[in-house]
């Protein structure tokens, strides 16, 4: 494919980083972003809110977010100086968007990082009820920071082995699951008694069309690090091949890891027996008595919530980097260490995810904390998501020969875009039908009028590095 190297804004400075991830490494960071904390934390509050229609929620999301991801994919491969969507925000639409671009998808995996810290001490409260809220979070925080300090390639290998562990796990669980209906364990009428759980119990939309309204919230939560993907690829080998096939295995993920896992789980448990406040992966081996699979389980998803937690490390490393090389951040961010990290960037993001650990003390309810944590970053990556897709119409609009040459066109065009876009607004709209979502939907806009107020800081230098850049 022929593609247009024309320097960028933030991008110029990132040559330093090197493109130390394999394409093993970038599959499972692919899937990795596919399978979130929502998935296993949330879904048993989704459950309870919509019954079985949960899964149309997951397959409709999935299916949006793949046009967004293949939007992106078009965009990054367009122009291989374009290191992540902030560059090409930052190129096709101006400063100002790369800037709130960058500083709010730094905001997500941030606020990401502190739902996973509720998420993790949820877990380990499940073996050790009396453990100190601070522990948990407190060690994780410090782990992660350690080993993201060390090479890029160490985060591909920890990142290849957490999603290979949730993997395995929800592959597992399917597997034991069909077998469980299969032989009428859970149902003596047999399997057709067994699938019947589906609609048996007020039908596939038992709380009607609220019920499934209500599940977007933590539904839409489950895929954010989707596009993580397209940040990793900055440090990808051979991008050209590597990233295609990472965004057209999206759909295959999210049949077989969202559609076909809660299919299993509200067969083998009816839904109205799931707990909302507790995962119902570790649930479902508990109503069935094997406490050891369990166990096994909460091991797995809070491998989930640790991988999740160490993407969002990885991530607000490098997007404060990458701000700071644009003149869009403070120049210490800019500085990578010996080892070619941002530690700088790194060690700031992980000071911020102890604000965890404070909302566990004043709420003292983990699940409350992480509905209000998610709701907000939630809105923040829809807000990404749309600028990706704004600026993906730009492109069109500007550089048509590119679009022509490139053989990972965007299916669907720009009228697609506009049904991407028309589906987020419509998210939002779901958020402010329900109390604990409102909250975050009202509190969300404080973080953009705090970059309206921190733009003007750094406008002249970014539009004068702009110039000299292209």
């Amino acid at each position: 494919m022929k593609t247009h190297e024309t320097t960028v804004g933030p991008a110029t400075q990132e040559h330093h980083l090197q493109r130390n991830l394999r394409n093993r490494h970038l599959q499972l960071i692919a899937i990795g972003g596919a399978i979130g904390t929502g998935l296993f934390m949330g879904s048993g509050k989704t459950i309870s809110l919509a019954g079985p229609s949960v899964i149309f929620a997951y397959a409709i999301i999935g299916s949006v977010l793949f046009f967004m991801m293949r939007a992106m994919g078009e965009l990054l491969l367009s122009n291989l100086h374009y290191k992540s969507f902030v560059d090409f925000n930052y190129d096709l639409l101006g400063p100002c968007a790369g800037f709130f671009t960058g500083w709010t998808y730094w905001f997500c995996w941030v606020v990401t990082g502190i739902a996973d810290i509720a998420a993790i001490t949820g877990y380990i409260q499940f073996w050790a009820p009396g453990v100190p809220l601070w522990l948990p979070g407190t060690v994780c925080i410090s782990l992660l920071l350690g080993l993201n300090l060390l090479t890029v390639k160490l985060f591909g290998e920890m990142e290849f082995w957490f999603a290979l562990v949730k993997i395995i796990a929800i592959v597992a669980l399917i597997a034991v699951g069909i077998v469980l209906i299969a032989i009428g364990f859970t149902s003596p009428s047999g399997a057709k008694a067994a699938v019947s759980n589906l609609w048996a119990n007020g039908g596939w939309f038992p709380h009607g069309g609220a019920g499934f309204l209500a599940a977007f919230q933590i539904a839409v939560f489950a895929f954010v690090g989707i596009e993580l993907v397209g940040t990793a690829s900055a440090e990808a080998r051979d991008p050209e091949k590597t990233l295609p096939k990472a965004i057209n295995s999206i759909p295959i993920r999210v049949i077989v890891f969202y559609v076909l896992a809660l299919l299993v789980i509200m067969t083998v448990t009816p839904w109205n027996q799931v707990a909302p406040d507790r995962s119902p992966f570790v649930n479902l081996f508990m109503l069935i008595g094997i406490p050891i699979a369990a166990s096994l389980i909460n091991f797995v998803v809070l491998t989930s919530a640790t991988s999740s937690a160490n993407s969002g490390i990885y991530s607000t490393g490098r997007m404060l980097y990458g701000l700071s090389a644009g003149k869009l951040g403070p120049k210490p961010f800019a500085r990578l260490s010996n080892n070619n990290v941002p530690a700088n960037g790194l060690a700031y993001s992980c000071a911020l995810l102890f604000i965890g650990v404070f909302l566990l003390y004043q709420e003292g309810d983990v699940m409350k904390v992480f509905t209000i944590v998610t709701t907000i970053s939630s809105i923040c990556f829809i807000f990404v998501w749309s600028l990706i897709m704004i600026a993906y119409m730009r492109y069109r609009k500007l550089h048509p020969e590119r679009h022509a040459t490139s053989i990972f066109k965007m299916p669907g065009g720009v009228a697609m875009c506009w049904l991407v876009l028309a589906f987020f607004a419509f998210v939002l709209w779901v958020f402010a039908q329900k109390d604990d979502t409102l909250q975050g939907l009202i509190y969300t806009p404080v973080w953009f009028v705090a970059l309206a107020i921190c733009y003007p800081f750094y406008r002249r230098q970014a539009i004068e590095h702009r110039k000299l850049t292209h």
